[in-house]
């Protein structure tokens, strides 16, 4: 990161030796700037005036500015801690644009950075801007050398307070972080947003007023012996979420392992809503489902906080097989409906207090008016609550019956309309029929607010939301221009999405490149939908949302095979709900006449996206929507059809299901062939001639190398790099181990010039299990050695435990027994979790060297080995069995 940063100092001016380097930068900087507009330029020229101030004041050189951030050296960790406290002091103190609190997070670290070309170098720099990167506004976070040094020197009115160990982005072992207790100002803050983090609320905007009563008895009913799920139920809008997480908030000290918070609102199945909190935990790919997830809660003393649960088939069998198997974890839910699980302890949230007469004094006792006021003034700083008004909110929220979504709307409204005007037209919207006469009246209530405030927009603005509802887990700004630029009327989409802002009917959040990402509560959303499918636009926005995504996912695919690998992984984990809200879609049963076009475009899509699903894991989704595809698609032939029905093959050998496996892929062969398609047909010969080596019907699967082969030297190099690994691994399975080290060998260098990363793997890994079988034992250890930081890298679930396996192998044969055993020891509890049953190849592969084990352990020893690797993942086994045999440390 400190690459990142201009130089401002000369290098014969900057301290040496032991430094205490600081970043910081303002939080939520994106949404500050929509807010003020062009005032953000003074805010921003406020907050370095007084950081700069503090820097100057206490020794600090300044070496860097971008934006709003700062990045600033100090000779003594005083100077640092110092500065930063009178920093915030005087930041809180500062007279802001508009009412705002600019609130700035800052990161501070004391270590030996190497001075280099005007500024430092080395990993003291990327850890304090790490620890700032998991601050909130407000916040000074300090590392544990620097928390050391300052114990007996701490500025006047601060303390430290010990926040524990937190993992940190690109730095292996955890760092111990604590953080700066600055009397006068906030000091409860959430905990840091690290890795795997010990806690993932979110940090509402506002405080939680008018829920005391609901507090307290949820706080002590989680509270008492054996309750273990308890699940807050209401209509969209009641405030169950808000209340979730205010009643987690409570119980911090309760949990040593964390407090979890899964957003469940995009999902429908059971085996998303694992992966889904899998994906909160930081649990790896391989065990984001049952049994393997298992494994990595089951010894938690942690609260799990899952919202929106009403649209999950199973989600009650979800939570209760959850409870079962971890049993320290307790959760907290939120739903329209009970879930109906026996531990379950259901509790209706109520609306807000309302005044029993329309009096200023009843007004403000009111936790209705009190959140209306909140949000009033969100919009209107100078909105207050008096006795000439008081009469009218009260009006209003009662109008409302105390619904927290639809005060909050209405509120976004001040900003225009007093709230005499806004009951007026609170009261004609009302009047339109809502949902069916048989749903509950609050419900009816939420969606005539909601119909009302999407009323007052104008009809480019109601346009323009009503086609937001097709997105799913949010949007980008280029994604929202590409599905609703007809919308948009030549307009600015960030216009738009701003005047949806100060209607509250989106949420505008930060993507991981910084760029803004818009949002719906799903209340919302599916108000937005019903809209939607009013006009009969549904299936066009629905086509223009699904071929954005199908182009997108077809562009970023590539980058799954090349040194850009990482990014494409994220962009696919970002938009898996809109690439599942397409697939969705397109894979709908329906006589329209787009009925063929929809199911050749969700041939499409699958194709594109079944790289990321087996890269990153999801084995039992992939199949699921390959399966339907398939069958969609029925007899009608296509490229497509073809390409889905070797995708499906592929998913199913993953699985052990060889045999069903051959079935598709020489299906898909055959359809290929008939469509001429040589570089499908190249791909669908060598992942079928795979599947049969692995059937041991080796003759068949020369065969079919043989004409891949053929086919990919008119392809291009990345399909001859595909036949020429997999040839080799049938080559060295027949025991022509020279020649399928000449295989590698020619295939090496044209992967090496493809830049593709996950291919030199696998060819790399297959030269080490050659060399050791041809009792090039030192060869073989150094080639895995290379291999094995490389494959953490990919971190590939379908062939990690391959590798370890490899590994293992030569380990055994060099005599490091123990290491050998736990490998095979995680690599079995991987594939168990994953249901990937080892191939009979690779067990008479890796038999000799796991029975040399046996006969020099003891069973004692070995089976102590074989369990401490099952204990631990495949990542952490390789990691540890790669570092103490590169030194050549003893067991």
């Amino acid at each position: 990161m400190g690459s990142l940063w201009g130089c401002n100092a000369l290098v014969s001016e900057l301290p040496t030796g032991t430094v205490s380097l600081l970043f910081s930068d303002i939080e939520g900087s994106t949404a500050l700037l929509r807010r003020l507009g062009v005032a953000y330029a003074a805010a921003l020229d406020g907050q370095r005036q007084v950081l700069r101030k503090a820097w100057a004041d206490h020794g600090g050189t300044e070496l860097g500015t971008e934006g709003d951030s700062f990045y600033v050296v100090f000779p003594t960790a005083e100077g640092a801690v110092t500065a930063a406290a009178q920093g915030q002091r005087d930041l809180a103190g500062f007279e802001w644009p508009g009412g705002e609190q600019v609130r700035v997070r800052m990161g501070i670290h004391t270590g030996s950075p190497k001075v280099h070309d005007g500024g430092y170098v080395g990993m003291d720099v990327h850890r304090a801007a790490r620890i700032a990167g998991i601050a909130h506004g407000g916040q000074v976070l300090v590392s544990s050398s620097t928390a050391a040094l300052v114990t007996d020197c701490l500025p006047e009115r601060v303390t430290v307070k010990d926040l524990g160990s937190h993992r940190l982005k690109d730095i292996t072992n955890p760092e111990h972080v604590f953080q700066l207790a600055i009397e006068g100002l906030e000091q409860v803050f959430p905990p840091p947003k690290s890795l795997g983090t010990t806690s993932s609320l979110p940090r509402p905007a506002t405080p939680l007023v008018g829920r005391d009563g609901e507090l307290a008895e949820l706080t002590g009913l989680l509270s008492s012996p054996g309750v273990r799920l308890v699940t807050l139920t209401g209509p969209g809008g009641s405030g169950k979420t808000r209340l979730a997480v205010g009643v987690a908030e409570r119980l911090m000290d309760r949990f040593p392992d964390g407090i979890y918070f899964v957003s469940l609102a995009a999902v429908t199945t059971a085996d998303v809503m694992w992966t889904s909190i899998a994906e909160v935990l930081d649990v790896p790919p391989e065990g984001r489902i049952p049994p393997g997830f298992f494994d990595h809660v089951a010894h938690r003393t942690a609260l799990f906080v899952l919202d929106n649960l009403e649209q999950i088939s199973g989600a009650g069998t979800v939570v209760a097989e959850l409870l079962d198997h971890a049993g320290q974890v307790v959760v907290i839910s939120t739903s329209r409906k009970p879930l109906a699980v026996t531990a379950e302890h259901v509790h209706p949230v109520p609306p807000l207090e309302l005044p029993e007469d329309g009096g200023l004094e009843q007004a403000q006792g009111s936790g209705a008016v009190q959140l209306f006021v909140q949000h009033a003034r969100k919009v209107k700083p100078s909105f207050a609550l008096t006795a000439d008004n008081a009469a009218d909110v009260t009006q209003l929220c009662r109008h409302l019956d105390g619904l927290p979504l639809a005060i909050e709307l209405a509120a976004a409204r001040v900003r225009l309309l007093t709230p005499k005007a806004l009951v007026a037209r609170l009261d004609q919207a009302l009047d339109i029929q809502g949902i069916a006469a048989d749903q509950p009246r609050r419900q009816k209530t939420l969606r005539d607010t909601i119909a009302w405030s999407h009323d007052l927009l104008d009809p480019r603005q109601q346009v323009f939301f009503r086609h937001l509802g097709v997105f799913a887990g949010g949007a980008d700004l280029d994604a929202i221009d590409a599905v609703s630029g007809d919308a948009l009327g030549g307009g600015d989409a960030l216009d738009l999405v701003a005047d949806l802002a100060d209607a509250s009917l989106v949420t505008i959040g930060e993507s991981a490149n910084g760029e803004p990402r818009v949002g719906m509560l799903e209340t919302i959303r599916a108000y937005a939908l019903d809209q939607l499918n009013a006009t009969g636009d549904k299936d066009t926005v629905s086509a223009g949302h699904a071929d954005y995504f199908l182009r997108m996912a077809e562009e970023t695919r590539g980058l799954l095979r090349s040194e850009r690998y990482a990014e494409g992984q994220a962009w696919f984990e970002a938009e898996l709900d809109n690439v599942r809200e397409a697939l969705a879609w397109a894979l709908s049963p329906d006589q329209s006449p787009l009925s063929s076009e929809k199911t050749h475009l969700g041939l499409r899509l699958c194709a594109a996206v079944s790289g990321f699903w087996y890269h990153g894991g999801y084995y039992s989704e992939a199949r699921r929507w390959l399966e339907r595809a398939v069958d969609q698609a029925g007899e009608t032939e296509s490229v497509e059809l073809a390409l889905c029905l070797l995708r499906l093959g592929e998913t199913l050998a993953t699985l052990g299901d060889l045999d069903r496996a051959a079935e598709y892929g020489t299906a898909s062969v055959t359809m290929l062939r008939r469509f001429n398609d040589i570089k499908g047909l190249s791909e669908a010969l060598v992942s079928l001639a795979t599947m049969e080596t692995n059937r041991g019907e080796v003759d068949t699967a020369r065969r079919l190398f043989q004409e891949a082969l053929g086919a990919a030297r008119s392809c291009g190099d990345w399909y001859v790099v595909s036949v020429l690994l997999s040839l080799s691994f049938l080559e060295g399975s027949q025991g022509n181990l020279e020649k399928s080290v000449a295989l590698n060998q020619e295939a090496l260098p044209i992967a090496h010039n493809l830049q593709d990363p996950a291919a030199m793997v696998v060819l790399r890994q297959n030269m080490a299990c050659d060399l050791r079988l041809l009792g090039d034992l030192e060869k073989a250890h150094q080639q895995m050695q290379e291999v094995i930081p490389l494959a953490l890298g990919l971190n590939e679930p379908a062939n990690l435990p391959t590798i370890a396996e490899d590994y293992a192998a030569i380990l055994a044969e060099l005599g490091e027994h123990h290491f050998a055993v736990r490998l095979l020891g995680a690599a079995d509890a991987m594939r168990e979790r994953n249901a990937t049953p080892r191939p009979s190849l690779q067990q008479d592969e890796i038999a000799g060297p796991i029975a040399k084990t046996r006969a020099a352990l003891s069973p004692a020893e070995w089976q102590a080995a074989y369990q401490a690797g099952r204990d631990v993942t495949v990542e952490d086994a390789l990691t540890k069995a790669h570092a103490a045999t590169v030194t050549g440390a003893a067991d």
